[in-house]
């Protein structure tokens, strides 16, 4: 096994509960390697050298068969790095690409032969990003390309809070893509409550099945090592629609620090919070299955 690069994570423990056959990690990311494929020279943050190698090793590690490697904006829209990963597993591995609005339908096809499903867009404000990302495309670049990912079958995946998505609801929902919402719609980034209408909209669509929702705790919520603050809204996604959720790490988990969490304690956690066993293979094995086209 290929030992972890400095600043990634170490390997995690292995989960309580073995996930299913044909378990997905539906949200990771490879960075480099850096001599092969370098970082954009205009990027918000650099990340560590996070390897096929590694990525690989942590699914290994906690008994996933599949995953899904997400562009990282610090690669902008240079693919290369996670096409080269899933050619060296392609029965394993899924992509999703970042593209700006010069992507011609050529290098669109390219993606979706190299085993791409989707392309990321992402519409973010915060305090370590007052500016926005650069390197990422944003929800008008969506618009504009969005006849031709219907065409070559890609979908469209939004890193945006969900207040954003709720706003953007009409114009996402006439585009005629799936539409998959990052981190659960980062909702630890907003004043997000049962009692909010933005919360109770953006969880009929995923009850309507016009969303789909990535369940990454850890952008979710501040209260490492628990999370218990995202539980709630975890537990109401999987009552409203546990066919249109699929599960992600976030691995390798970047600008963490000392609050970077254990993925197996993470798995762990999921499983506590889906309850449901039948639920959980679904959206751990059947769901991606669907979505990634394994």
């Amino acid at each position: 096994m290929s030992p972890v690069p400095p600043g990634v994570p170490a390997l995690p423990s292995k989960p309580r509960i073995a996930p299913p056959a044909g378990a997905c990690d539906a949200h990771a990311h490879i960075f480099g390697p850096f001599a092969r494929f370098p970082l954009a020279e205009e990027r918000s943050y650099t990340p560590p050298e996070a390897t096929p190698e590694a990525h690989r090793a942590m699914l290994d590690a906690l008994g996933f068969d599949r995953g899904v490697v997400v562009q990282g904006s610090a690669h902008g829209v240079d693919n290369r790095a996670i096409a080269a990963a899933i050619a060296a597993a392609p029965d394993r591995l899924r992509g999703i690409a970042v593209v700006d609005e010069n992507v011609t339908d050529a290098a669109l096809a390219e993606l979706r032969a190299a085993g791409f499903a989707g392309v990321r867009f992402t519409q973010v404000k915060s305090k370590r990003y007052p500016n926005g990302m650069a390197g990422a495309s944003d929800l008008r670049t969506l618009a504009a390309l969005a006849p031709r990912l219907r065409e070559h079958g890609l979908h469209a995946q939004l890193f945006a809070n969900a207040d954003t998505v709720v706003e953007a609801r009409d114009s996402l929902l006439a585009l005629g893509l799936p539409i998959v919402v990052d981190h659960m719609g980062r909702t630890g980034q907003t004043d997000w409550n049962a009692a909010s209408p933005v919360y109770r909209e953006f969880l009929a669509l995923v009850r309507e099945g016009r969303l789909w929702v990535k369940l990454t705790m850890v952008r979710s919520s501040a209260a490492y090592p628990s999370y218990e603050d995202a539980r709630s809204f975890h537990e109401a996604l999987v009552e409203a629609n546990p066919d249109r959720l699929v599960f992600g790490s976030d691995w390798p988990m970047l600008n963490l620090g000392e609050r970077t969490p254990d993925i197996g304690a993470l798995v762990d956690r999921f499983r506590d919070w889906t309850g449901d066993e039948a639920a959980a293979a679904r959206i751990m094995v059947d769901n991606p299955a669907v979505l990634y086209g394994f």
